[in-house]
């Protein structure tokens, strides 16, 4: 699929899912394109699957790739008896890839997509390789990060900031998501489109973003050493260079934490989203470790 182009891949987000995976607290909506060694790309919160609809045409002409809605976000099925929190998020993951069959799979995570998808397969002998984007560090959370958790501890937290992410002036404030990007003009467009205005109209999805944030234990943090240690394929890290919420400093001392080899990109000028303001650049460095072949090590 080397003519897969970039508005085929966001009216992808636009239709229906190939499938649903019931992982029993709800079901993960999956879409699946291309083909090639498979890849399984897990999006972070309060986001979908879509975030990463600006990198798979660089993935789509080699790779299968699997792209999930977790519970609570995009096309996923729930209602409010769902669990929506980052230890559901990884047992459904693991789901996931026993329903897709998934025995020699890279996967690719976004910002708690990698902390998800860490939880729920380090180690696992079925990941040939990782690609970790922007996504939590083992020394703990950055002081903006926890800033921006502690709103949940206000009564409508989650409504209130809704209302902040569907105002073109507000959002585009350093301390709401003005730093997300380094061109604030992104914060438009199909951003809004399949992850702004979804909080506005859906209440049911609001509760699961309010939900991931209330439920967020910080103890995952202390966790990651661990995992990292058990991780023994190789890794490639994507870290926007100006990323406020992770710091780049800190991905570098964490490095050697892993059990295998881990590489590091730093895209100059990029921030949180990096892999959707600078895909081809982000594509580029992922594409020779999500290709090794299991077993191998470099």
């Amino acid at each position: 699929m080397s003519g897969f182009t970039a508005t085929q891949a966001a009216d992808l987000f636009r239709a229906r899912p190939d499938r649903f995976v019931d992982v029993g607290h709800g079901q993960v909506a999956v879409r699946s394109v291309g083909e090639g060694p498979d890849v399984l790309l897990v999006h972070g919160w309060p986001v979908s699957g879509a975030t990463f609809r600006t990198l798979l045409p660089y993935l789509v002409p080699h790779f299968r790739c699997h792209v999930l809605d977790l519970v609570g976000a995009g096309d996923s099925r729930f209602d409010r008896t769902a669990r929506v929190d980052i230890t559901a998020h990884a047992e459904a993951v693991r789901r996931v890839v026993d329903a897709l069959a998934l025995d020699d799979v890279a996967v690719v995570g976004h910002d708690s997509g990698g902390l998800i998808a860490r939880f729920a397969l380090a180690g696992n002998p079925g990941v040939r390789s990782w690609g970790l984007i922007d996504t939590e560090q083992s020394q703990g959370p950055h002081w903006r990060l926890s800033l921006l958790l502690a709103t949940r501890h206000i009564p409508k937290f989650e409504r209130l900031l809704t209302t902040a992410l569907n105002s073109t002036l507000l959002r585009r404030n350093r301390f709401v998501l003005g730093d997300a990007f380094r061109d604030r003009s992104l914060l438009g467009g199909e951003f809004e489109e399949f992850f702004l205005r979804p909080l506005r109209d859906s209440a049911d999805r609001r509760w699961a973003f309010g939900q991931v944030a209330r439920r967020f234990d910080f103890a995952a943090f202390d966790a990651l050493a661990g995992l990292h240690a058990r991780i023994t394929v190789p890794v490639q890290l994507i870290w926007g260079a100006d990323d406020p919420f992770f710091p780049v400093s800190w991905t570098r001392e964490m490095m050697s934490g892993f059990g295998g080899t881990v590489r590091l990109h730093e895209v100059g000028g990029g921030k949180l989203f990096v892999h959707e303001e600078f895909a081809e650049e982000v594509a580029n460095a992922l594409i020779p470790t999500l290709a090794v072949p299991r077993g191998a090590r470099k």
